[in-house]
């Protein structure tokens, strides 16, 4: 798998937040994932090929202490923690195995912004 960068934006409210930028710029919708409850979790877009996320705003989560999110597909997570935790990062999540197949890790930098390292790779 190459490298991908994977910007995901919160939204306090993700419909509308995906409806304006579908509407507004031509993003065209690919999924649409809820949580246990429900309620809209997550909305992935491209535009042109080129994915983007939106996610739901949690107050007080660990998504909620910076002005950007970033998520980051690589191969191998393990390697890359071992990176960060050497280079001074914050570490918000360890690696952990996710239940829809994906290993992931979320650290947060000097600036307060979350960067998520994992498999998952959007659009596959």
């Amino acid at each position: 798998m190459a490298t991908t960068i994977n910007p995901v934006v919160h939204y306090r409210d993700l419909e509308a937040g995906a409806r304006f930028l579908v509407e507004s710029f031509g993003f065209e919708e690919q999924a649409a994932h809820k949580g246990d409850d429900g309620s809209l979790q997550y909305v992935e877009l491209s535009l042109d090929g080129a994915p983007l996320g939106l996610g739901a705003h949690a107050e007080g989560s660990m998504f909620d202490t910076g002005p950007a999110v970033v998520y980051i597909s690589l191969d191998e997570v393990d390697g890359m923690h071992e990176r960060a935790v050497a280079g001074g990062a914050e570490i918000l999540m360890a690696p952990t195995d996710q239940s829809y197949g994906s290993r992931d890790f979320v650290a947060k930098d000097h600036e307060g912004n979350v960067w998520c390292f994992g498999t998952y790779q959007p659009g596959a």
